[in-house]
């Protein structure tokens, strides 16, 4: 199955020849506000973009914050218009148009998708129309399974449903929660790749390699993970670590030593 030639590039932009991604998501400021740590996003991703493959970004701090000179491939949130104090975080519409995606130069677009909530419909038919316009001009769409402040559906099921539906809406990629036990259903019923995405900060480091390890021996390509990396106290040693993960195959205990190394100004 050929691949119309500039998706294909732009794919190959954003998964290297691996097959495999590590993506830096800073876009939480377009319902969160200024979050903690990302108050700056220019300062917060300086030491730690270079270890990613891509940056799932909004325009506006895309314009203010990277630097177009030294800039990784970009996805493009273009889902919005909720925010933390309103009614219902699902109730989302496209707020970025195609055409300004290829004016900035995008790799791909991110939209979100709330199955189950009172705007399933409506998040839905938003990324069935991205998805019509992205074909149109080579341009491939994530889809996020999004699940509002509802942290109790990242289950398999749950997610199994919602990645399986976004991928009959034509993604090309799909950002699913990690979840345990059975992740490798999810990613089996999903005929287009799944990246793992970073949820909730959890206790310690080993947690995450786990969890993103695990993801990856279940299928996943790779992770779009944010707050578990730019919140640490030790960012670069963390981006380092699941790195290694993604792309070197490594353990989580080769993981952790290899964080451990960097925290200690060793590496």
């Amino acid at each position: 199955m050929s691949m119309e030639w500039g998706m294909a590039n732009r794919l190959a932009q954003l998964i290297r020849p691996d097959n495999r991604c590590m993506w830096l998501p800073i876009d939480h400021g377009y319902f969160q506000g200024p979050t903690s740590k990302l108050e700056e996003p220019g300062k917060t991703i300086a030491p730690i973009l270079e270890y990613a493959d891509g940056l799932f970004v909004t325009r506006g701090v895309m314009r203010a914050c990277v630097d177009p000179k030294a800039s990784k491939p970009i996805i493009l949130r273009v889902s919005g218009g909720t925010s933390m104090l309103g009614k219902d975080l699902a109730h989302e519409a496209v707020t970025t148009s195609m055409e300004e995606a290829i004016r900035l130069n995008a790799s791909a677009v991110g939209v979100s998708v709330f199955i189950g909530s009172a705007y399933e419909h409506e998040t839905l038919v938003n990324l069935s129309k991205l998805v019509n316009e992205g074909e149109r001009y080579g341009i491939p769409v994530m889809a996020v399974t999004a699940v509002g402040r509802e942290m109790e559906k990242r289950d398999a099921r749950y997610l199994g449903l919602a990645c399986r539906i976004c991928a009959e809406q034509g993604a090309r990629v799909v950002k699913s929660y990690y979840c345990s036990p059975d992740f490798d259903k999810v990613v089996r019923g999903c005929p287009v790749p799944v990246v793992v995405a970073g949820g909730p900060q959890v206790d310690t480091e080993m947690q995450v390699f786990e969890f993103v390890y695990d993801g990856i021996q279940k299928g996943a390509i790779g992770v779009n993970l944010g707050r578990n990396i730019w919140k640490h106290p030790y960012p670069v040693a963390m981006a380092k670590a699941i790195r290694a993960l993604v792309h070197d195959n490594a353990t989580p205990k080769q993981a952790h030593d290899l964080f451990e190394t960097v925290k200690a100004g060793k590496a």
